[in-house]
């Protein structure tokens, strides 16, 4: 690799390295914002008096928001430009925040929750944000760095904010630590607006033609595009099924057929707002140059279904299962042992993004994605019958491919089409939230040994579909204001 082409992290004065450094943290932040209250459910379910299945809801509600606000962030992102976006999420995320802190109800506790899911969308912004400034034959890397150090902060609240909360003490203390978390947030997001920059000095922000959907470039996309909507509206349907009497009875039966309603409402006016965007070009063709295959886009977005979608849903039930299956441990010891799936991100998530730099976007993909399927097949295997040190390995080999195809994911998302790397980066990460809702209902009907079967057998279907990804390569031709064609190399 080229030295211009080498990422040194520990050089401030390049340009592009602090920019790598300021918006993994601005991510870090908004996991640790996100998943603050995990650690704290101890405190909060005896401060309300909450029953296991509140508990649950609460999770559930964590997570719901965060479908559509990846889709809305990543519009927002194309037209208005990371720095701005970042700035307001971390900003208005902290007002969230001190609200949740300071709830005096369960039903505050859970609208509060409910909204802050949508601080969940924060990766999507630094996907864009990262892609600006670096060149293509690092953006693996740099977006590997930016995803798994980012993704840290939930592991950093699961470590830090229990101590944090006893150091405030009283009964009042788990409040404080959330609300911690929460003004951090806030003066970071002031900071950020006053250091970073969209792009290098320089260089143009491309920025879509039209907002309200993606830009597609033949009839035939625009049908497939249409259908790989659907399965986000779902996952919504089904997570408000999960908060009706069948599940966690948060929600009243009329509450979830009315809310069934407004996403069919919702799903006829995404998709007359996508023809509103594609039909003049469909209608009167698309330049050549202009052009780009929407099935890349579809191909990543299954890809991160079975790799941030099994994560979530893994995460979730992982210190259940050793507790479980092994007799002797205690809650404590089994999450301690569970919590080698997340770690693995700090080191995984680069990697992946290195391989896909340096061995071809297909061929890393399809070889992690493969390595996951036999780590979940590995897994479906585990019983009371095992070393608990070898248990533990097999959990942590598995996680390596899990997180390192994130990595590889996110090292060709901004090597489509950049002017919509933030749409694109915002389907491709809600498909990982839909990923994670489908798992884990699928838990919720059979035992752990078929629950990692099945997520296996998932991947190697994926794993079949990415045998149709096209290697990025050549160039990509975007627009510039004054009506001029750029040539951006991408392989």
């Amino acid at each position: 690799m080229s030295s211009e082409h080498k990422i040194n992290i520990f050089k401030l004065s390049d340009a592009k390295i602090k920019t790598l450094h300021i918006t993994w943290f601005a991510f870090f932040l908004t996991f640790m914002v996100w998943f603050n209250h995990a650690p704290l459910l101890v405190f909060m379910k005896d401060a309300f008096d909450m029953s296991s299945q509140q508990v649950k809801a609460l999770m559930i509600l964590n997570v719901a928001l965060t479908i559509p606000a990846r889709i809305v962030i990543g519009i927002l992102v194309d037209k208005l430009g990371p720095r701005k976006v970042y700035s307001s999420l971390l900003v208005v995320s902290s007002f969230l925040c001190i609200a949740f802190s300071t709830a005096n109800s369960y039903e505050q506790l859970a609208l509060m929750r409910f909204l802050m899911g949508f601080v969940g969308a924060g990766f999507v912004i630094g996907i864009r944000m990262i892609g600006e400034w670096f060149p293509h034959k690092s953006v693996g890397i740099a977006e590997g760095i930016y995803g798994g150090w980012g993704n840290f902060g939930s592991a950093a609240a699961a470590m830090s904010l229990p101590t944090l909360a006893l150091f405030y003490g009283g009964e009042d203390g788990w409040r404080y630590a959330l609300a911690t978390t929460g003004i951090i947030a806030g003066f970071y997001g002031v900071f950020y607006y006053f250091t970073a920059r969209n792009t290098p000095k320089g260089s143009t922000y491309f920025k879509p033609k039209k907002s309200g959907g993606l830009e597609v470039t033949s009839k035939g996309d625009f049908y497939l595009y249409l259908l790989m909507n659907i399965p986000m509206y779902a996952a919504l349907a089904v997570l408000s099924w999960k908060l009706s009497p069948s599940g966690v009875a948060l929600l009243s039966e009329t509450a979830m057929y009315a809310i069934w309603v407004v996403l069919v409402v919702l799903f006829i006016y995404q998709t007359m707002q996508i023809w509103r965007v594609n039909k003049e070009h469909l209608t009167e063709g698309v330049p050549e140059l202009d052009k780009y295959k929407f099935k890349q886009v579809a191909i990543l977005n299954w890809s991160y279904f079975v790799t941030f979608g099994s994560e979530l849903a893994v995460v979730s039930m992982l210190p259940l299962f050793f507790l479980e299956t092994f007799e002797g441990l205690d809650p404590v010891k089994a999450g301690l042992l569970a919590s080698g799936f997340a770690f693995m991100n700090l080191v995984a998530r680069p990697t992946g993004g290195w391989f896909s730099d340096n061995f071809g976007r297909r061929r890393s993909l399809m070889i992690l994605i493969g390595g996951l399927a036999v780590g979940y097949f590995v897994l479906s295997q585990v019983d009371s019958a095992w070393w608990i040190p070898a248990a533990v390995i097999a959990t942590m080999c598995c996680s390596f491919f899990v997180q390192a195809g994130e990595g590889a994911v996110f090292a060709i998302v901004p090597l489509i089409k950049r002017r919509m790397t933030g749409q694109i980066a915002g389907m491709t990460g809600a498909y990982g939230n839909v990923g994670a809702v489908t798992y884990l209902t699928i838990l919720s009907f059979v035992d752990y040994s078929t629950f990692f079967m099945l997520i296996g057998a998932s991947a190697l279907i994926v794993f079949f579909i990415a045998m149709m990804l096209d290697e990025p390569k050549g160039t990509i031709s975007e627009v510039l204001p004054d009506g001029t064609v750029q040539m951006i190399e991408v392989g």
